[in-house]
């Protein structure tokens, strides 16, 4: 029974760990629309952010956020330059489930973003030299 059971658990571990490097694997890349402008998704729960796309390796232009609420209370977003002394270049509320679209324009200097009502590290995108 012993060496079923551990087998069972070896078996269900394995498949935990494959799941989770295949989703990890598959995320998105960034969409460019025609007009230049690249789009990000970002998912807001309590205490952290998920990005639907790859933000690692982002170049400097014209971007949309699109926040989405997913937690079950009032959260923010703000975003920052990492140059120009921390300039906010946009910050508001949001009610659960919803959606709203920050369009911003990112410098060599790359942008920060955090939600300033939970308590949220800054996510620092300066990987964009």
């Amino acid at each position: 029974m012993k060496l079923v059971s551990s087998l069972f658990i070896h078996t269900a571990v394995t498949f935990l760990m494959i799941a989770g490097f295949t989703t990890s694997a598959l995320a998105d890349t960034p969409t460019t629309r025609a007009d230049g402008v690249t789009v990000i998704h970002l998912d807001e729960y309590n205490g952290y952010f998920a990005a639907e796309e790859t933000i690692a390796g982002l170049k400097s232009g014209e971007y949309e956020f699109v926040i989405t609420n997913k937690s079950d209370k009032l959260v923010g977003f703000q975003i920052q330059a990492i140059g120009n002394k921390g300039e906010n270049l946009d910050m508001f509320p949001l009610d659960p489930g919803q959606t709203r679209i920050s369009k911003v324009t990112i410098g060599d200097d790359g942008v920060r973003y955090r939600c300033p009502i939970n308590p949220t590290p800054w996510y620092d995108l300066d990987v964009i030299k």
